[in-house]
């Protein structure tokens, strides 16, 4: 029952961790503006930073109850799985549209999944390099602190692994494809990861029910204490 139960509970975490982590992809060629903020802005933000807070608190309970191993697996067959939607979208951009009213042109067809194909480039680059420094920044939390202070070990290390995941994949998605200038990279990569930063920080008592309801379900005992 334990072992049904754990893989289970696995299953269902790697659906959300690949969920997100796809839909981010295909809708993070839509740059959007926020703010103004305490007078400051408007600021420019691609709307693909919104699921990806998601898929590093999946990381960080996959982290915890099926360790580095599991992580690693995971994100072996989602960097996979983005390379799949990759050539996909290749080869159904090669494919002449039909034409009709109000059907979906080429052109708008490339504009929209042209930019999904650099910034899954983009990601899948950044995803492999902030996924390593999440798991390393994780371990080496829960070394210094035990079972205790769930909320470092989980927020600690995706806050730092989200900085190199904004400014990777938007080098490789706007800034080295020439659709930003190097002011305006910079700009969004700070506006890109403190939005990151504020939803992960939001987020943090999602983390502790996520180990309260997974102590329950998979154990039924009491989680750890912070």
């Amino acid at each position: 029952m334990f072992e049904n139960r754990k893989s289970t509970l696995y299953v269902i975490l790697a659906g959300i961790f690949i969920t997100n982590a796809v839909i981010a992809e295909l809708i993070g060629g839509k740059l959007i503006n926020i703010g103004p903020i305490f007078g400051q802005g408007p600021f420019l933000m691609s709307v693909g930073v919104v699921p990806w807070p998601v898929v590093f608190v999946t990381t960080d309970l996959i982290n915890e109850y099926f360790g580095q191993k599991g992580v690693r697996r995971l994100s072996v067959i989602t960097a996979c799985l983005l390379a799949y939607c990759f050539i996909l979208l290749y080869f159904a951009m090669q494919i002449p549209a039909a034409n009709g009213p109000g059907w979906v042109t080429d052109a708008q067809f490339t504009a929209v999944f042209g930019q999904s194909m650099w910034i899954i480039v983009g990601s899948i680059t950044a995803f492999i390099i902030s996924q390593l420094i999440d798991v390393t920044l994780f371990h080496f939390f829960k070394r210094k602190t035990g079972e205790k202070m769930i909320w470092l070990r989980s927020t600690g290390s995706t806050v730092i692994s989200q900085f190199f995941d904004s400014f990777i994949v938007l080098g490789i998605a706007f800034y080295a494809t020439g659709k930003m200038s190097f002011p305006m990279y910079i700009e969004a990569g700070i506006t890109n990861y403190s939005v990151k930063l504020i939803i992960a920080i939001l987020m943090t008592p999602l983390i502790y029910l996520g180990h309260w309801l997974i102590e329950k379900y998979v154990h039924n005992h009491k989680p750890n204490q912070i």
